[in-house]
């Protein structure tokens, strides 16, 4: 028994999707255009697919799960179960008008022909904002609708913004923040749902370990009520004394969010020679 998961074949999600997996232990050969392979250390078998049928695909049964973005999924509005997000392949779909249009709010979209990939995801945030505009959908090249005449603004992906620079367009309006999402066949049965836990486990301690780093620090000994108030740990920090009296090694983990600012509190607290190490697994 394997539990068959659907990745996108190239683009943006595919090196970290693969990169996600060869973390969590899962070693595959992905040889180049392969359409699936199986991993030897784990009982799974990948799929290599297009972004917008991974949706479909996990419906139907023909995979498990998949790994897909969260604008491809609530866009092809398929029947699958949200499993996990997955914290990589962030954009915004975002409204974008050409740079000298000036732009004061939603209200300024009335009317326009706005021109997309997205027309479920667009449809519905216009109707939640009681924006009446025209939807073009397109497939392709939505950059350039405006400068063609085919439309007033687009509605489409961005990242850095410099796609809508080179296009003389400006970004006016975030219409949903995306991230890649793991999905899954609202049927599983109970073997594959086993495999899969195995599988949230494992991707949940290799994303625990982005967000924290390993510091160790030394403190003097009158100072150490205070430096372990900064950094508690995942229980309490592990103390050690130094060879030279008076001082001892505090161990313990912080925060990604909270480092630079807790770095700073336990240098003024007296904390000196603090080494910071990257986590590679970490599991609570």
């Amino acid at each position: 028994m394997k539990l068959r998961i659907a990745i996108q074949k190239s683009g943006r999600l595919y090196e970290d999707s693969i990169r996600l997996l060869k973390e969590c232990g899962i070693g595959l050969d992905n040889g180049l255009n392969k359409l699936k392979t199986e991993a030897y250390n784990f009982p799974i078998e990948v799929f290599f697919l297009r972004d917008d049928d991974i949706p479909q695909y996990v419906e139907d049964g023909v995979a498990d799960v998949g790994i897909v973005g969260e604008n491809v999924l609530l866009e092809k509005q398929r029947n699958v179960s949200l499993i996990e997000r997955l914290g990589f392949g962030k954009c915004r779909l975002s409204i974008a008008l050409p740079k000298n249009e000036a732009y004061g709010g939603l209200q300024d979209l009335q009317g326009l022909r706005i021109a997309t990939s997205y027309a479920h995801i667009l449809s519905d945030f216009l109707e939640k904002n009681k924006i009446s505009a025209e939807i073009h959908e397109i497939s392709g090249s939505v950059e350039i609708a405006p400068g063609i005449g085919l439309a007033d603004a687009i509605c489409d992906l961005v990242s850095s913004g410099s796609t809508l620079f080179t296009n003389g367009l400006k970004e006016a309006e975030v219409v949903l923040r995306s991230e890649a999402v793991l999905v899954a066949n609202q049927e599983l049965d109970e073997a594959r749902r086993k495999i899969l836990g195995k599988l949230l486990f494992r991707i949940g301690a290799v994303r625990k370990a982005k967000n924290n780093k390993y510091i160790l620090l030394n403190a003097p000994n009158e100072k150490l009520d205070e430096i372990i108030a900064l950094i508690p740990g995942m229980k309490s920090p592990t103390v050690l004394p130094l060879a030279e009296a008076g001082w001892s090694s505090v161990h313990s983990v912080l925060r990604e969010d909270d480092f630079w600012e807790i770095i700073e509190r336990l240098k003024g607290a007296g904390a000196q020679g603090i080494l910071v190490v990257p986590i590679e697994k970490m599991v609570v």
